[in-house]
């Protein structure tokens, strides 16, 4: 049985998850601050070179409850996309925005389903992965599941013509991102003087002021050698000396 959260716990918790997803690529929030923590209004990018949707700036609106986490949202795309698992008026039928639980009708498991553990985040992903691998044994689409799966070449002629369309929407100024990755940082000016300038300073092979601190060490060594033979041998000298007076 679920655990309805106070209001305030959704709010907090959703505050927090839209905070994190502000900083993502993919995701548009193009107001500064939604009219309703409760109701996003934002748009997904496509950034795939392999999906028939790439490049597709799709705005879309994600409705939740105070009951929110342990109820899921509701997600509806705000542009018609012809896909087998969206309907007409943007809907999707996928397993993550399922209520809790096993359900004997439709086969899907627990795991497949929504849970407290998941969150917007997984939503958005979960839809962007749904848009390049379509589930068509169950579509909510039928037209789109039959195109996609006969003739594939229309369909992604479709998803194209979608794509343009949905550009449109892009606001002004707003660039759209080309990857995930971060750009490499820049190569530093000068880069191969400053090698150039460190060859002749520094030999790596070895060091020529290890081998004179070693030769002057020997030198000392044998020195101080030196002077002990010496004062053995006057000493010598002395006690020989004492001998021959005796006598």
């Amino acid at each position: 049985m679920s655990r309805p959260a106070a209001p305030s716990g959704a709010t907090t918790r959703l505050m927090s998850e839209m905070k994190a997803l502000r900083k993502e690529k993919w995701i548009n929030f193009e107001d500064d601050e939604q009219s309703s923590i409760l109701k996003w209004r934002f748009a997904l990018m496509v950034i795939n070179s392999d999906s028939a949707f790439n490049g597709g700036y799709f705005k879309a609106e994600m409705v939740f409850t105070a009951e929110y986490p342990y109820q899921p949202p509701k997600f509806r795309f705000l542009i018609p996309i012809t896909h087998p698992n969206i309907y007409p008026d943007g809907q999707l039928c996928i397993s993550i925005l399922h209520k809790p639980g096993d359900d004997m009708m439709s086969g899907e498991e627990a795991s497949e389903r929504w849970s407290p553990l998941q969150g917007a985040e997984s939503v958005f992903r979960s839809v962007l992965l749904l848009l390049d691998d379509p589930e068509i044994n169950s579509p909510a689409n039928v037209d789109a599941g039959v195109m996609y799966r006969d003739h594939r070449e229309d369909y992604n002629k479709k998803a194209r013509e979608t794509v343009e369309r949905s550009k449109k929407e892009i606001p002004e100024g707003f660039e759209m991102p080309r990857s995930f990755e971060a750009a490499p940082p820049p190569k530093p000016e000068n880069d191969d003087d400053f090698w150039a300038e460190s060859d002749g300073e520094f030999d790596f092979g070895g060091s020529d002021t290890g081998d004179d601190d070693e030769d002057q060490e020997m030198d000392d060594f044998e020195d101080e050698d030196g002077e002990g033979d010496g004062e053995q041998e006057a000493s010598d000298d002395s006690e020989d000396e004492e001998v021959v007076a005796r006598r």
